[in-house]
């Protein structure tokens, strides 16, 4: 990190840095959308105006202001407007729906709650109401506005619990997760740290603003001072078109995305299908080695991939200057001030990014260990240079006749077969075996000709490649397309036990 952006990253508040930043470099755009660009200078000036409209209506410092919006500029400007105010924010995924916004928004006990309007044909407008929310109001072109004169003065530390994020629910009802300014300046910071990036690159966000990354993301642009293509609705055809256009340098998200150009490079090997794109970084799911591998020998470009959660938005990250087998295999390394703490083989965490909890205390109370560590519910180690090495999520290992096994090793070695585009593995309940190994795949394209994929074809490929004996899947299963969520395309898992749990094979 540079000098200037050190510096910066000693903020103590999110509007802190937006207002330094705005100080360095007024005129140099932060968010780019379609043919309309927002400078720095912009973002302080008009979030200023839009926080004065807020106040007007009635949001005060501490005001819990829920808002479930798309990510466009309109909505970061009203996020900024938010912390210049020193309210509570707690941001919702806008694909959700009845259960999941009317659970944040009874226990978050929000007085506002900003929405879209009628969105990609859905009314959230009527949702709001129908959920009894309070103080519904349309932001989408439109937003509050008003005489920065009447504002008090800004929040003057960044300690205080000002956003409440959500871990996206499986089979039970999300975590409202506590985070502060300095949490996530702190993530951020790590994040622009590894990637070793400067003024002169263009970012881009395929993600909800209103995810973890969201934030995480603009602490990076405020930091190094430059911009990123903000993408209301990721769909490649049209993102193409625009990283085009506006030259960008940096993009990802997550695994998917990977994938997803690796396929739209295939289509025309050797010539780049972003010519200017020097470097693809993301996290949010594990990356299998042949993924690495596959970008930097056919895209020709660099992948850094790193992990965090909603509780700790950033929490290792590989760095362009990492060696190829550390990039391939493991998540990078921790910053200064993270610490990780490997007990009984789950990764635990302490440092300024780790949130302050949950909503509910008790929760907060299991979450956290004697030592104040999180507990990540993840396992891993960490090698001789101080690289985090996931092997999976303590429940996603599975347990055959006694013996653990973890589905991640399977998953990595299966993504290498060439007629797997992806594939999750997953334990599935069994009278004799305790559980047993049930291989689900999305096959990739393969020629005509090529067969299909079978159980045998499956295990005879693992054995070839030394994968013991007792590891290997006794059911296959062969679909379309893995059940994704909306935000960073991670597989989910849990829709597929559901699916698979009843059959027998």
């Amino acid at each position: 990190m540079n000098a200037a952006a050190h510096e910066l990253s000693t903020s103590r508040t999110l509007w802190d840095l937006a207002v330094r930043r705005a100080g360095l470099t007024p005129d140099r755009p932060v968010f780019l959308q379609d043919d309309r660009a927002l400078t720095f200078g912009e973002l302080r000036d008009r979030a200023e105006r839009v926080a004065a409209g807020l106040y007007g209506m009635g949001v005060r410092p501490g005001t819990v202001v829920a808002w479930q919006l798309p990510t466009r500029i309109q909505t970061a400007l009203l996020s900024f407007a938010l912390a210049r105010l020193g309210a509570v924010q707690s941001p919702v995924i806008p694909f959700y729906r009845d259960r999941e916004v009317g659970f944040a928004l009874r226990e978050s006990r929000a007085e506002f709650f900003a929405v879209p309007g009628t969105w990609r044909g859905f009314d959230h407008t009527e949702m709001a109401r129908r959920l009894g929310a309070k103080g519904v109001f349309e932001a989408y072109d439109e937003l509050p506005d008003g005489d920065p004169g009447v504002l008090p003065a800004p929040p003057s530390e960044g300690t205080s619990v000002r956003w409440i994020y959500w871990t996206s629910g499986t089979t039970s009802d999300p975590k409202g997760v506590l985070h502060t300014d300095r949490s996530l300046i702190a993530g951020g910071s790590c994040l622009a740290h590894a990637l070793r990036l400067s003024a002169d690159d263009v970012g881009s966000m395929a993600f909800p603003y209103a995810h973890i990354a969201g934030p995480d993301y603009t602490v990076m642009l405020l930091l190094y001072g430059f911009p990123a293509v903000l993408f209301e609705q990721f769909a490649l055809d049209r993102a193409l078109e625009e990283y085009r256009r506006h030259g960008v340098t940096v993009a990802g998200g997550s695994t998917a995305f990977y994938s997803m150009f690796l396929a739209e490079q295939r289509k025309q090997p050797g010539e780049k299908v972003i010519p200017t794109l020097r470097l693809l970084a993301g996290g949010g799911a594990p990356k299998p080695p042949e993924v690495y591998h596959s970008v930097v020998r056919e895209m020709g470009v660099q992948l850094t991939h790193g992990y965090g959660m909603t509780e700790v938005p950033m929490i290792t990250m590989g760095s362009p200057d990492d060696t190829a087998e550390n990039l391939a295999t493991t998540e990078g390394r921790p910053p200064e001030g993270m610490e990780i703490r490997i007990v009984d083989g789950e990764v635990r965490l302490r440092g300024e990014a780790v949130c302050q909890g949950y909503l509910d205390p008790a929760q907060t109370a299991e979450a956290f260990d004697a030592d104040g560590f999180l507990r990540t519910g993840d396992l891993g180690q960490v090698t001789g240079s101080g690289h985090l090495v996931l092997t999976g999520r303590s429940k996603d290992v599975i347990i055959r006749k006694g013996e653990n096994i973890s589905a991640k090793e399977i998953e990595d070695v299966l993504h290498r077969h060439p007629g797997v585009g992806d594939v999750a593995v997953i334990g599935l309940p069994d009278a004799e075996r305790g559980e047993r190994v049930c291989a689900v795949i999305e096959p990739a394209a393969q020629p005509e000709g090529a067969g299909e994929l079978t159980l045998e074809k499956v295990t005879s490929y693992l054995r070839a490649e030394g994968l013991s004996v007792h590891k290997l899947p006794e059911q296959l299963e062969v679909v379309d397309a893995l059940p994704r969520n909306e935000t960073l395309r991670k597989v989910l898992k849990y829709k597929l036990r559901e699916r698979y749990s009843g059959t027998v094979k």
